[in-house]
């Protein structure tokens, strides 16, 4: 999605087969396939567990102030709003609604670039926060405060989802303020092969996020869930997250997304410097259309972005599953997904690996896998061997596409191989000193 918050009127839309078409546009011939990490972390002052706002001598804005000179190009919604994101190349520094710092990162053919753009980012961030006296920690979900406690970032996309998105759903502040996750994109080459990785990826994703799950304190206490980030999508909005039945009973393609995505309701239309929020599902926008006139693809591409399944279509596969770890584990989350997806052999395996489960049957294992991490098992299979066995589809994968990627997977081997997800490091430092501060500060870089 733009940045912008004005935009020109884009093609009227005429038909609903222009939304499909708009996912065989983003089809790439596999030589030309890449992928880009997404990197949420939280941002506090050191030695402290308040969280921080924007305003201020170290507060986020002040930190993209000390960025901003490397390089790269300050966005302001309006020439007198703040700054709240920086652009340099392809890749975009933003924020999230409670502060999360985020880098969406630049496309690469491998992993090892991703991750080492990666690093070079959290290199430059590092630099800037120990300055202003402010430390980067990796944790899936804030451990201690809640929603009321939180400072809300001056983006106008924020102020309207803040009132529209708790209308869907109980937590849906808290997943607006609360999260940080790792994300990894990829590419497709046509119908079928979307297909079968989004596919892949959705059966697979409980895995992922018994390998990821990384937020177990909610409030200051064990919340029962090992990643509780995940569970809070439960309830966001269900028209909008979570799994498409689609991805379990053999009949998704391009038509099946467009039309769940079109009856999700908006969020919100951006009109004339505003952001309006119509009652209504995009399906009827396009049935009724708004003030007289049809949506136009503009809309469409708002509308997908705020879409929040475990796997999300845009021009790009989107895999959403994981909380926000260390660097060497986020890296390691693109190999993962290059080594499965862009190796064929790889993904006849990944497909076999698991039982053919049906919507709710998935629906238990997820639930299972972020309650139980890789201490659950899926009917008498244990987690671990799963996820362990995944990686290793993955490592063979990439030694046949590029060996050199392959290293990156070592943290995930060894994690699956312990059988113990980093939320139990998480509890353990808890349980040896509660204190948010010392939380805090074990997690952090």
């Amino acid at each position: 999605m733009s940045l912008d918050l004005k935009r020109a009127a884009s093609e009227p839309i005429t038909s609903v087969d222009m939304l499909v078409a708009g996912f065989r546009a983003a089809e790439k011939p596999r030589g030309e396939h890449r992928l880009g990490l997404e990197h949420e972390k939280f941002i506090y002052p050191a030695g402290s567990a308040k969280p921080l706002p924007y305003e201020g001598e170290s507060g986020v804005g002040a930190l993209l102030g000390r960025l901003a000179p490397g390089g790269y190009t300050p966005f302001r919604e309006t020439p007198e709003s703040p700054v709240i994101a920086l652009q340099r190349g392809m890749a975009t520094i933003s924020l999230e609604p409670g502060g999360q710092f985020e880098l969406s990162g630049s496309p690469f053919h491998t992993a090892r670039e991703a991750h080492e753009e990666n690093l070079a980012h959290l290199r430059e961030v590092k630099t800037a926060a120990d300055a202003l006296g402010l430390r980067i920690v990796f944790l899936g979900y804030r451990p201690t405060v809640t929603p009321a406690d939180m400072p809300w970032m001056p983006k106008t996309r924020y102020l309207v989802m803040r009132r529209t998105l708790p209308e869907r759903g109980r937590l849906a502040l808290n997943m607006m303020l609360m999260t940080a996750t790792g994300q990894v994109s990829l590419d497709w080459a046509d119908e079928a092969d979307c297909v079968r990785k989004t596919v892949v990826v959705a059966r697979l994703s409980p895995l992922m996020n018994a390998i990821y799950a990384n937020s177990p304190l909610v409030e200051g206490k064990p919340s029962g869930y090992l990643s509780f980030r995940n569970r809070v999508w439960d309830e966001v909005d269900p028209t909008r997250c979570g799994y498409l039945p689609a991805f379990f009973d053999g009949s998704f393609s391009y038509r099946a997304y467009v039309d769940w995505a079109l009856d999700a309701p908006l969020l919100f239309l951006r009109r004339n410097g505003q952001y309006l929020h119509p009652k209504l599902s995009f399906r009827q926008l396009l049935k009724e259309g708004f003030e007289g006139k049809p949506p136009d693809l503009d809309d469409w591409t708002d509308h997908l972005s705020t879409l929040f399944p475990e796997v999300r279509l845009k021009k790009v596969l989107e895999v959403r599953g994981a909380d926000c770890v260390n660097p060497a584990m986020t890296g390691a989350l693109g190999a993962l997904w290059r080594g499965i997806l862009y190796d064929a052999t790889a993904l006849d395996e990944a497909e076999r690996l698991l039982p053919k489960l049906s919507f709710a049957e998935h629906q238990a294992f997820h639930d299972t896998a972020r309650r139980e991490g890789l201490g659950g098992k899926l009917g008498s299979q244990e987690l671990k061997r799963l996820a362990a066995e995944m990686v290793a589809i993955s490592r063979r994968g990439l030694q046949r596409l590029d060996a050199a990627d392959a290293p990156l997977l070592d943290p995930l081997a060894e994690v699956a191989a312990s059988g113990r997800s980093p939320a139990v490091a998480v509890l353990e430092a808890w349980e040896k000193d509660p204190r948010p501060e010392s939380v805090l500060a074990r997690f952090s870089l």
